[in-house]
């Protein structure tokens, strides 16, 4: 404070009122908030590099699509959601093929799987109430809303013949009491509700991912379905091979060798559609390293599968591969997508890409391209 002939003045000041504890706010100095030398001409930022900012528009080269917050429960949602609604189907297919083993295996790991794959989808979202919140509407474009309630759906009748299935082998001496005739009545219309919420279940998981903004899995959103599904089919049959003797395990060696062929040439033919930078996370880094073993895995118990379905211990060791590998594959999609978003440059130039193939073909009066 400066002192001058014209401060005696003025009139006595009022003691300032002091602010919680009595200790007075001392405004810090601009050289303390990182200007330097306190001169008002410091910068207020770090020294940035302004290359990518400049060519790509992302904001100091940071990225331009913010990545979901998913991490490892999301991927075993994916992969458990998958074996469940495979062994639906396998469930039903038994039913219908009068293969009690196999049916009753199928619908235990449906019933296991879905259980604990939504415990761990709760554990992603943090508290209980939000999985319940979801389902208070229904919403017919969102595949997040019509997950829950496929998930729901499928859980509860899973819940119901699984009890049926755990009461036959205990010799029906659970304490059902009048609840056993009632379970026998719905085991008909439960499996046709089931083997209806299983392909949905198995492949709702692509749609979902393909509807994000996420570049890797927005450039593979006609593929990721079917890549899930066909996942779902051989990580079904691949734990029937295991729990099943072989004698009743045709139809499981059957859906995996068709769900390796299926996700063999998903995952080819999505690779091919995309742009080189979208495929790129894919091929690469450990998302790359994830895929390139889920293949090999897949197409390995793929060929046990056919060839050695009359030993036990290579069905066994055949179905342990391509569980595995259909758990590479959804954390290898996951991760891809998640290290898609680090980089502007997947955002900004397949965008440019398909503006410049629309503006080729005579394209020029739409929405995309007009003000370009």
């Amino acid at each position: 404070m400066s002192l001058t002939e014209f401060d005696a003045d003025r009139p006595p000041e009022k003691p300032r009122r002091r602010r919680g504890d009595g200790r007075r706010r001392r405004r810090r100095g601009l050289g303390e908030i990182g200007m330097g030398d306190g001169s008002r001409e410091g910068a207020v930022v770090e020294d940035v590099e302004f290359e990518r900012a400049d060519e790509y528009g992302s904001y100091y080269g940071r990225p331009v699509v913010k990545a979901p917050p998913w991490k490892a429960p999301i991927a075993v949602y994916l992969f458990l959601g998958g074996v469940a609604g495979g062994s639906g189907l396998l469930a039903f297919g038994a039913q219908c093929t009068r293969r009690p083993l196999l049916r009753r295996n199928a619908r235990l790991v449906a019933l296991g799987t879905v259980g604990l794959g939504t415990v761990a989808l709760i554990e992603d979202l943090g508290r209980p109430e939000r999985f319940l919140n979801m389902m208070r509407t229904v919403k017919v474009t969102s595949p997040m809303s019509l997950g829950t309630w496929v998930v729901g759906g499928f859980a509860s009748l899973s819940g119901v013949l699984g009890a049926l299935e755990v009461d036959r082998m205990t010799g029906r001496k659970l304490p059902l009491g009048p609840l056993r005739p009632l379970l026998g009545a719905a085991e008909g219309p439960a499996s046709l509700g089931q083997v209806v919420l299983a392909p949905l279940l198995a492949s709702y998981t692509g749609a979902l991912l393909g509807n994000t903004i996420v570049p890797t899995w927005e450039a593979g959103r006609g593929h990721l379905s079917y890549l899930f599904a066909s996942s779902a089919s051989l990580a079904a049959g691949g734990a029937a091979m295991v729990t099943t003797p072989v004698a009743e395990a045709g139809p499981a060696r059957l859906l995996a060798a068709a769900g390796v062929a299926g996700d063999v040439v998903s995952m080819h033919r999505m690779k091919e559609s995309m742009h080189p930078l979208e495929r790129e996370p894919l091929e690469t880094g450990t998302p790359g390293k994830l895929l390139t073993w889920a293949e090999r895995l897949a197409v390995a118990g793929g060929i046990g599968a056919l060839l050695g379905g009359r030993s036990r211990v290579v069905a066994a060791a055949s179905g342990a591969a391509l569980l595995t590998a259909s758990a590479l594959t959804r954390f290898g999609v996951l991760n891809a997508g998640l290290e898609s978003v680090k980089d502007p440059r997947r955002v900004i130039e397949p965008q440019k890409a398909r503006l410049a193939a629309r503006r080729a073909a005579g394209i020029t009066d739409d929405s995309i391209t007009a003000g370009g």
